[in-house]
């Protein structure tokens, strides 16, 4: 976190000088340190316009800070992961690394050298098929074109959000050789890193059959199921919407809806104006952005295997057994605490930065609700109020977007390490539940 903080008072320096601006004058401080901050937390939240504020020299930090955020919280996140994993197959005594045939400690050159690979592939492919888009049917040179096409390669890939189009990306709705590309990308990123590896196992060792790990079949299967929902229902609850989906053909409606269901997964560009779109929408997209996309990746949110775990807790509950079952595996005692603890946590500094929100600011409930779930999730989305909080609203914004960002990963190795024995067991009483 210490190194997080130092990359963003950095990018906050940077950001705050002259030649950072259109105008030549010096950023703000909340300004620069917002935008650092969104930056490197890969979230896409702005106070200002990017296009129009920011120079060509502070677009530049500003792509810099989103590749460093990204593919550092990416390492981090992965190690951290391996570093829990380990220790607590050391403490439980299960040889489960050579069970899986999974990466562990040892490999940690090689992880990280795969993760560049895998970045620098995504990021590389949508940085060709974006320009020559751009060249082809957008009126752009190819400089400019190649220019536009890198900055939005690096920003869907890393979940950030950030565009270099003052309506972020409305202007492409109905073009699916951009809207399809950077959905892709957006769905890579937020899969994580060790999905990643599952997927090149198995397709360099098809003949083997390698058995799936259960992180990865949760979440491909949970990220599957999130999509088609949040599809579905944008489809549903915007379709008629004369402000949103209502003046484009079923195609059209087919194609953004499939895009805007996309972004919540923590990206934060939008083919549609969410200022626009009804109530329920919006409470929908919170629920997507709450939960996020997968561990260890770009993503944001509580994440999808936080959100799986939680569903298949309480379904064996209901059921009255005894422990958890997934697949064919029993889940570790303490993943649940673990769980049920960053999810109520998550959801208390959701609600306790409303509530102050709601008190500071003239905003409506649903419009401060989705800009604090926007920022405690990395996504980026917003109804366009943002730069109308004012400066304690936008140090809010901030925290809760540094929090957001790396605080699940934090709180989760810190669960996992942190195992106490203890000598003795006070007496057994129930309170009265419900």
């Amino acid at each position: 976190m210490l190194a997080f903080a130092t990359i963003i008072a950095f990018g906050t320096v940077l950001l705050a000088l002259p030649q950072a601006t259109e105008s030549g004058e010096s950023a703000g401080f909340v300004t620069a340190l917002f935008t650092s901050t969104s930056a490197v937390c890969v979230t896409g939240l702005i106070v200002v316009d990017t296009p129009g504020y920011w120079s060509t020299f502070g677009e530049v930090v500003i792509l810099g800070l989103i590749q460093i955020g990204g593919f550092g919280i990416m390492s981090l996140a992965t190690v951290l992961s391996l570093l829990v994993t380990r220790r607590v197959r050391l403490r439980m005594q299960i040889t489960a690394g050579t069970e899986t045939k999974s990466v562990t400690l040892g490999d940690v050159r090689q992880l990280v050298s795969g993760i560049v690979r895998v970045t620098l592939i995504f990021e590389s492919v949508l940085w060709l098929i974006l320009t020559l888009r751009l060249w082809t049917s957008n009126g752009d040179s190819i400089g400019h074109a190649a220019y536009m096409g890198l900055f939005h390669s690096i920003s869907a890939f890393n979940n950030a959000g950030f565009a270099l189009y003052s309506d972020s990306l409305e202007g492409f709705a109905t073009d699916p050789w951009i809207m399809i590309p950077v959905a892709l990308a957006v769905i890579a990123g937020g899969l994580g890193f060790p999905v990643w590896v599952e997927l090149w196992r198995h397709t360099r060792h098809r003949r083997e059959n390698p058995s799936w790990t259960l992180h990865a079949r949760i979440t491909l299967v949970t990220t599957a199921v999130l999509l088609v929902v949040g599809w579905v229902a944008f489809l549903l609850l915007e379709w008629s919407n004369p402000d949103t989906m209502g003046r484009l053909g079923v195609g059209e409606k087919v194609l953004t809806g499939f895009f805007q269901s996309v972004m919540p997964r923590t990206a934060g560009f939008n083919s549609l104006p969410f200022g626009e779109m009804n109530t329920q929408t919006l409470f929908v997209t919170d629920m997507l952005m709450f939960v996020g996309g997968g561990s260890a990746g770009t993503a944001g949110g509580i994440k999808v295997t936080t959100f799986a775990l939680l569903a298949f807790v309480l379904y064996a509950t209901i059921r009255g057994e005894p422990s958890v079952h997934v697949g064919n595996r029993r889940l570790a005692a303490g993943v649940a605490q673990q769980a049920i603890t960053i999810v109520l946590l998550a959801i208390g500094l959701v609600f306790s930065a409303t509530l102050i929100l709601m008190i500071i600011t003239p905003f409506t409930l649903d419009e401060i609700l989705f800009e604090a779930i926007s920022a405690f999730s990395t996504v980026g989305l917003s109804t366009g109020i943002t730069g109308h909080l004012g400066t304690p609203g936008e140090l809010i914004i901030i925290a809760l977007m540094f929090i957001g960002r790396l605080g699940p990963i934090t709180l989760a190795s810190a669960l996992a390490l942190r195992r106490r024995v203890r000598r003795f067991e006070l007496p057994e009483e129930r309170p009265i539940v419900g």
